[in-house]
């Protein structure tokens, strides 16, 4: 019997999407979506909500009239991305298909999808900050530091400080670290370490904390301000996937409050072709699109420090 294409591309869709999560560095940020109007394409629908604060109570009049404003605003997913692949048909067969196209997916998603993802969402949050920093000289940017021994615990200490302080935020706070700060910390602060259970896309991690914020050991690679995506097919960019943005810095940390980034990646209805559907080679042919994109609205942009090299 012929394999159930449909059948086996909406499986394929429901595990990629789950490793997405799962795996990502920035896989929490999707949590923060959970209230988004999402009805297919590349549009979705983010609430805004605004309340007014509290006034006196009057012994003869009551309560004072509150008001309460939830408008939808609509916002585009700019990163749309795919790629297809081929297996040539003599080297699978319709028994093996899954369990070879499962294994070649698997690596692509891991190690060039995710990846991506995790750097994208980063220097997005970056440049909101930068650019609120410049605008508004709120202090939520630092740049020219060498992480060092002796400096690194005080400086993530101000970071920490900006928010619960500048930015009267009470929740969790998540840092970003690279390597380099890690190394650095655990030499200059190791006593104040602990490991905490964290929790993502339904698994339980255990982290290492800094007074309570996970910090979350993060490739260089994936920690700069800006990035460029190749388009797969322009001479030199025929390797796809991304790059350090021109004049863009190296992130040291960057500290966010949770519910700060608002992150949705939605990946197309993956089609699977058998040879003899593929006009263009005989050859098992996977096509895979991916929306993805990040979003900060105007009353949270505050609620990011960024610290770079």
């Amino acid at each position: 019997m012929p394999i159930n294409t449909l059948a086996t591309a909406t499986m394929f869709q429901t595990n990629l999407d789950l490793l997405a999560e799962q795996t990502a560095k920035t896989g929490y940020m999707g949590l923060n979506s959970n209230l988004i109007k999402y009805h297919g394409g590349a549009e979705v629908k983010i609430p805004k909500m605004t309340v007014n604060g509290m006034g006196d109570y009057d012994r003869d009049d009551g309560y004072v009239q509150g008001g309460v404003t939830l408008t939808y605003g609509t916002y585009t997913m700019t990163q749309d991305r795919g790629r297809k692949f081929q297996l040539d048909a003599m080297d699978v067969d319709e028994n093996n298909f899954v369990t070879t196209a499962a294994a070649v997916m698997g690596e692509f998603q891991r190690t060039k999808v995710v990846p991506e993802i995790d750097a994208y969402r980063i220097s997005k949050l970056a440049t909101y900050a930068i650019k609120n920093d410049t605008a508004h000289s709120t202090g939520q940017v630092e740049s020219g530091y060498t992480p060092a021994v002796a400096t690194i615990l005080a400086k993530m200490e101000d970071a920490i400080k900006y928010l619960r302080d500048d930015c009267d935020y009470d929740g969790q706070i998540m840092f970003h670290i690279n390597g380099d700060v890690d190394n650095v910390l655990k030499l200059a602060a190791l006593d104040k370490i602990r490991n905490a259970t964290f929790s993502q896309a339904g698994i339980n991690l255990e982290v290492p904390t800094l007074d309570g914020c996970p910090l979350i050991v993060t490739s260089k690679k994936r920690m700069y301000t800006a990035i460029t995506t190749n388009d797969g097919s322009t001479s030199g960019q025929e390797a796809g996937g991304y790059a350090k943005g021109t004049n863009a810095s190296d992130i040291n940390f960057i500290a966010v409050a949770r519910d700060t980034p608002i992150a949705v990646t939605k990946q197309d209805k993956m089609k699977i072709f058998t040879p003899e559907q593929n006009q263009d080679a005989d050859a098992w042919k996977m096509n895979y699109r991916r929306f993805h994109e990040l979003w900060v609205l105007d009353n949270q942009v505050g609620k990011i420090f960024v610290n770079t090299k």
